[in-house]
């Protein structure tokens, strides 16, 4: 192959996406004890095809022309996998949906990198006005399943939400959310913070 059909760091042409994708399957396989090789993750996984056509149609967004064959291809996506993200969502990388179904993301939410993320989730408004009106996700938060956030609030990296929350304020770095309405608890032990026990 001639050095011109490289880019000018040297690599080939679609590097860049299948980097990211080793990059989702390792998420996968970290986020998931019970998945077992790389080509079970990428065949079975809702969760990874929701995030991997989501890529598509919020580059599709990007462009006045496109909007609404970025909304009709994600619509499709939620029919095929049970997950629903805007187009115009912002979603970082390494980010695992586990299990998949149920899943609602705005189309002003953003979700930092190598956040984990459970079934029945959702990153809602409260506005009808054309605002920022989702959460802001930071790096490395746990969303445990059934979990709401609702409305234009930012919850710190590392933080943990638990199994069916509903968090309506801000909370910052490392905060371990739980209850109707969320308030911030202690954080977990850290010697099971270390075995890799989610402690919510």
């Amino acid at each position: 192959m001639t050095s011109d059909m490289r880019t000018p760091k040297g690599r080939l042409p679609g590097d860049a996406a299948f980097r990211r994708i080793r990059e989702d399957l390792a998420a996968a396989r970290r986020g998931d004890p019970a998945a077992r090789t790389k080509l079970e993750v990428a065949l079975n996984y809702s969760g990874l095809h929701a995030l991997w056509v989501h890529r598509l149609s919020h580059r599709l967004w990007q462009r006045d022309g496109t909007k609404l064959l970025a909304r009709c291809i994600s619509q499709f996506t939620r029919f095929l996998t049970g997950v629903e993200i805007h187009p115009g969502a912002n979603i970082g990388r390494r980010v695992f949906i586990d299990h998949g179904m149920g899943i609602v993301i705005g189309e002003t939410a953003e979700v930092g990198d190598d956040v984990l993320i459970y079934h029945d989730v959702t990153l809602g408004g409260v506005s009808t006005k054309k605002v920022k009106r989702h959460p802001t996700i930071g790096d490395r938060v746990l969303i445990g399943a059934g979990a709401k956030l609702l409305g234009p609030i930012e919850i710190g990296a590392d933080s943990k939400v638990g199994a069916n929350a509903v968090v309506t304020k801000s909370a910052p770095a490392g905060s371990i959310l739980t209850g109707i309405p969320a308030k911030v608890r202690q954080a977990p032990n850290p010697a099971a913070r270390a075995e890799g026990y989610y402690e919510i």
